[in-house]
């Protein structure tokens, strides 16, 4: 996901960490776009308002420090970029399974 969740950040979304982003997301009223990302459909866009509002401020303090980036900064990639890396991690419209995730690490 380009310079964002490279690396270890990456590694973290895909160790348990999808499935408790997309709660996020559901929790935050974003459900169906979250869904749209897992699903073999168009995949929705989302703001970078709502992504801020679902994600909440620790989950963007904890991401800006791990990648340096300040928070607009941030927002503005994840926005753009996050509907295709979920995509790309849920080929069959579904969550990988661990042993699945631990091969794409």
């Amino acid at each position: 996901m380009g310079g964002v969740l490279g690396g270890a950040a990456a590694g973290t979304v895909l160790n348990g960490g999808l499935d408790n982003l997309l709660k996020q997301l559901q929790q935050g009223g974003q459900g169906d776009v979250a869904r749209s990302w897992v699903g073999t459909g168009p995949n929705k866009a989302i703001s970078q308002r709502d992504l801020a509002n679902a994600l909440g401020t620790d989950t963007l303090d904890q991401l800006s420090g791990q990648t340096g980036m300040d928070r607009g900064d941030l927002l503005s990639e994840l926005s753009q970029h996050l509907p295709r890396f979920v995509d790309q991690l849920t080929p069959d419209g579904r969550l990988p399974t661990e042993e699945e995730a631990s091969r794409m690490v």
